[in-house]
C-alpha cells in the first residue's frame, strides 16, 4: 500500500511544471485530430471531441501507463462508418460501451500478454508507418494553400527546433502554436484556421444511456463492430505504450492498461462520445514536451474540455499551419531513423519483417493488418530458425549388430519433417536401435506423431528397438499421446 500510494504521488506531484505545459499542449493538438476522426467516422465533430475529453480524463487514473495520451483515434473511426451509416449514432454509443467491457473482460484474461509475440522488427515496423502516416494526414494542409501557409509552417518548425537552445523550461510546441496564432489574428494571414474543419461543440455534453432497443438483435448487429475496436484498440494502446516505455525508460502496467481504455470508453460513451485508444503521435508529443506523469494525461482532457466549453471562440482561430509543424515535428521525432541503416546490418528476416510491416500499413491505413502480417511473418521466420536447432548422430557397434541414433534439440510440428528424414529409419541394417533423447525435447503432438513413424518403420525392417533418456516433460507427453509400445523407454538423468 505505501509503494502503491507513493507512485501515485510520483505520477501526480512529481512533474507538476513540465506535465502541465505538456498537457496543454496536447490538448492544441487534439482538436483537428477529433475532428477529422469524426468526419472518417460519419458524425458530428462533437463526438470526437467529448470522447477525447472523457477518455484522456478518465484513462489518467485508471491507465496502466502514466504520461501516455489516449483519445478518439482514426484506428477506431474507421472501424465504425458502416455502423453509423445503417442504423445510427446511437448504436455506436451502444458498440463502444461494449467495446469497453470487452476490453475489461481482456485485462482480466490477461491477453495483455499476448504482446510478448510481437517482436521488435514489428514495433520498429508500427513507429515507421505510424509516422508516415502522421506526415501524410498534413498534405491536405499543404495542397493548394498560400504562400502565407508555407511560411508559417516552416517558421513553427523553426521555433520548434530552435526555442530551446534559449530555454526548455517551456515546451516549443507551446511557443509556437502562440506565436502562430497571435500573429495570424493579429495580421489576419489568409490561411486555414481550426474552425475550418468542423464546427466546434456549443454547450456541454450530457449523460446519457444510448437510445437503442435491448434485444438480441441489437447485440448481434453491434458485437462485431465492439469486437472489432476492443482488439484494434488494445492493440495500438499496447504498442503505443511499449514505445513510451522506451522513450522514458520505464515500465507500465499493461494488464491495467487494458482495463482503463475499457473503463475510459465506456464513459466517453456515456457522454456522447465514439470509440478510442492510445495515440502515438500525441503521446510522442506530451513526453518530448516534458510530460512524464498523469498529470499531464489528465490536463490534456481537461484543458481541451476547457477550450471547447469556454474558449471555443478563440480556440477556431488558431492556425492549422501551426498545428501542421507540431505533427510534421512528432512524424520527425517518431521515425527510427536508425532502421534504414540496420536494414543492411540486420539479419534479412527481421529487415523483411520491418519493411512489411511499414508497406501493409501505409497502404491500407490500418495499423492492426500490419502488425498481423508482422507476427505471422516473424513467427515464420521463427520457425523456420528453431528447426534447423537439432541433430541427429547415427553410430554403429563394430558388429554392426546396434545402431544408435542420438537426437539433440527442438522437435515440433515445423521440424518433425526433417527429424523423419535424418533418423533414416528405412535404411536401417541393424537389427537393434536404440534412439538417445537425452538432449532433445518433444514439445507436441505432431513431435509424438513422427516418433510413432519413426519406431513403425523400424520395427516393420525387423529391428529391436528402444528409446531411452526422455527428460519428464517429453515422457508426459509421450505417455499421453504415441501410439506405439512404450515398454521399452527409459527416462533421462539429465535435466532439459
Amino acid at each position: 500500500m505505501t509503494d502503491t500510494l507513493a507512485r501515485y504521488r510520483q505520477d501526480w506531484l512529481g512533474n507538476i511544471r513540465a506535465d502541465v505545459l505538456a498537457g496543454t499542449v496536447v490538448a492544441l493538438a487534439l482538436i483537428p485530430e477529433a475532428i477529422g476522426f469524426s468526419i472518417i467516422a460519419g458524425v458530428d465533430p462533437a463526438v470526437g471531441l467529448w470522447a477525447s475529453v472523457a477518455i484522456a480524463i478518465v484513462i489518467s487514473f485508471t491507465g496502466g501507463r502514466p504520461g501516455m495520451i489516449s483519445a478518439a483515434t482514426a484506428a477506431v473511426a474507421v472501424l465504425i462508418g458502416p455502423l453509423v451509416r445503417d442504423h445510427g449514432v446511437e448504436y455506436l454509443f451502444a458498440a463502444t460501451i461494449l467495446m469497453g467491457v470487452f476490453q475489461i473482460i481482456a485485462g482480466l484474461l490477461r491477453l495483455n500478454l499476448l504482446m510478448q509475440f510481437v517482436s521488435r522488427s514489428v514495433i520498429t515496423g508500427f513507429v515507421n508507418a505510424l509516422a508516415i502516416l502522421i506526415f501524410m494526414a498534413q498534405l491536405p494542409q499543404l495542397t493548394n494553400v498560400t504562400w502565407e501557409t508555407y511560411a508559417m509552417v516552416l517558421a513553427g518548425l523553426a521555433i520548434i527546433y530552435l526555442f530551446p537552445r534559449i530555454t526548455t523550461k517551456v515546451p516549443s510546441p507551446l511557443v509556437s502554436i502562440v506565436v502562430l496564432s497571435v500573429v495570424s489574428i493579429a495580421m489576419g494571414l489568409p490561411v486555414n484556421t481550426v474552425s475550418d474543419m468542423g464546427e466546434l461543440p456549443l454547450g456541454l455534453p450530457s449523460f446519457a444511456l444510448p437510445q437503442v432497443p435491448i434485444t438480441l438483435e441489437t447485440l448481434q448487429i453491434i458485437a462485431p463492430y465492439s469486437l472489432a475496436m476492443a482488439a484494434v484498440g488494445l492493440l495500438e494502446s499496447l504498442l503505443t505504450a511499449q514505445i513510451v516505455d522506451d522513450m522514458t525508460g520505464t515500465d507500465s502496467y499493461k494488464r491495467y492498461e487494458c482495463r482503463g481504455q475499457g473503463i475510459a470508453n465506456i464513459v466517453a460513451a456515456l457522454f456522447g462520445g465514439m470509440g478510442g485508444c492510445a495515440m502515438i503521435g500525441q503521446s510522442v508529443i506530451n513526453v518530448t514536451s516534458g510530460g512524464r506523469g498523469r498529470l499531464s494525461t489528465f490536463i490534456a482532457g481537461f484543458f481541451l474540455f476547457i477550450l471547447l466549453a469556454v474558449l471555443g471562440p478563440w480556440v477556431g482561430r488558431v492556425p492549422m499551419p501551426a498545428l501542421v509543424a507540431v505533427m510534421i515535428m512528432v512524424s520527425i521525432g517518431t521515425f527510427s531513423w536508425n532502421s534504414i541503416p540496420n536494414l543492411r546490418r540486420h539479419p534479412w528476416q527481421s529487415s523483411l519483417v520491418m519493411v512489411s510491416t511499414v508497406v501493409v500499413v501505409v497502404a491500407t491505413h490500418d495499423l492492426s493488418k500490419g502488425v498481423i502480417v508482422g507476427v505471422l511473418l516473424s513467427g515464420i521466420f521463427f520457425a523456420q530458425k528453431v528447426q534447423r536447432l537439432f541433430r541427429v548422430e547415427r553410430t554403429v557397434s563394430e558388429d554392426g549388430k546396434l545402431a544408435t541414433y542420438t537426437v539433440s534439440g527442438e522437435i515440433f510440428f515445423a521440424s518433425v519433417h526433417r527429424f523423419i528424414e535424418q533418423m533414416q529409419a528405412e535404411q536401417e541394417t541393424a537389427s537393434e536401435v536404440v534412439i538417445d533423447m537425452t538432449h532433445a525435447h518433444l514439445w507436441d503432438i505432431s513431435s509424438v506423431d513422427a516418433l510413432d513413424k519413426v519406431v513403425g518403420k523400424l520395427d516393420q525392417g525387423g529391428a529391436s528397438v528402444r528409446v531411452r533418456g526422455y527428460n519428464t516433460a517429453s515422457a508426459d507427453i509421450v505417455d499421453k499421446f504415441a501410439l506405439h509400445d512404450k515398454t521399452g523407454f527409459e527416462l533421462g538423468t539429465v535435466p532439459h
